[in-house]
């Protein structure tokens, strides 16, 4: 096994996200978990290697917070994962303006 990474992964409490921070940590890396609600990191938390954060991608001060606490825990960064995000269901021309501000802004 090569030397160890620090992984950030934003969208960490399911899905993608969740498989890639495992498979991580399977492979003896560290994990910065980022999701809105902190708590559905818990069962991840559990392992020292796991830093899990409270994230909201479109709060620009909460990113920055994100960054600091990570390189104040693990001192450095080697792989970032951008991968909050959400879809929208429906005909586009149902869609709210408020709605597609929403969406633009969190996967900007």
């Amino acid at each position: 096994m090569g030397a160890s990474r620090v992984w950030f992964i934003t969208g960490a409490s399911s899905g993608f996200g969740r498989e890639l921070a495992n498979a991580a940590l399977g492979r003896g890396d560290r994990v910065v978990a980022g999701a809105r609600d902190a708590g559905r990191l818990a069962d991840l938390a559990t392992d020292d290697r796991v830093h899990a954060i409270s994230l909201d991608v479109v709060d620009g001060a909460a990113r920055e917070r994100a960054v600091q606490e990570a390189l104040g825990r693990f001192g450095r960064i080697d792989v970032l994962v951008n991968n909050a995000g959400r879809t929208q269901v429906g005909a586009v021309e149902e869609t709210t303006e408020e709605e597609l501000r929403s969406l633009f802004e969190l996967h900007f």
